[in-house]
């Protein structure tokens, strides 16, 4: 059984890749066999509301019909997972769009519109979210972002189980800010934090890891 760690940002050495591999490498020290996935080598779309995965008795009940590149990574988080680790940087309040896309696939197809509410997934598994945004805490606090995180982490919780959530503030964007336009920052300020909070947040994404790794 696997632990799967799913980048939804396109770089795959910055901010949202370090600390997803730091978690999958706490989640190594405790014996988990674990692997990376980046959701922007994939191609795949969203969910197209085809509602195959609720006819009942259908071939598809329960599992998404569609057939693409994330189908395969689909059916190896059904057989294989104990738990899941999603990395995605915020863009304009929320999640990358090839993370929102892979959401609804995973999600959509296990839920049961019955009274109460039910899941269909084989298993209860962890499940940790990390985040990486530009914005400070303060800022994400006034912007409402928190309510956002709530949302997505009740909605894993109810279809996989526990779930946990790692904030990683204020992120360093570029090697070189003199190459962009980005005049609203403080270069100086951002190489401090970066070498200064970001170790901090690597150590919390190993700790979480660990976490997610013990049964």
């Amino acid at each position: 059984m696997t632990i799967f760690g799913i980048n939804g940002s396109p770089r795959k050495n910055w901010n949202t890749a370090t600390l997803l591999t730091k978690a999958l490498e706490g989640a190594a020290s405790q014996g988990a066999q674990t692997e990376l996935v980046h959701l922007y080598d994939l191609a795949f779309q969203g969910c197209v509301s085809c509602f195959a995965c609720k006819i009942i008795g259908g071939p598809h009940y329960g599992r998404c019909a569609q057939k693409d590149g994330l189908s395969p990574l689909l059916k190896k988080i059904e057989n294989d997972a104990v738990a899941i680790i999603l990395g995605s940087p915020v863009y304009f309040g929320a999640m990358s769009g090839e993370m929102r896309s892979f959401i609804e696939r995973l999600l959509f197809a296990p839920l049961v519109y019955s009274k109460p509410p039910g899941s269909l997934f084989p298993r209860r598994i962890k499940v940790g979210i990390i985040y990486t945004m530009n914005v400070t805490e303060e800022m994400s606090a006034a912007r409402g972002y928190q309510m956002i995180f709530d949302s997505t982490e009740a909605s894993f919780r109810f279809i996989f189980g526990e779930t946990e959530t790692l904030c990683s503030y204020d992120t360093y964007q570029f090697p070189d800010y003199s190459k962009v336009v980005m005049a609203y920052m403080d270069p100086a300020q951002k190489a401090m934090r970066r070498e200064k909070v970001f170790p901090d947040d690597c150590r919390k994404a190993v700790e979480l890891g660990r976490r997610i790794a013990s049964f």
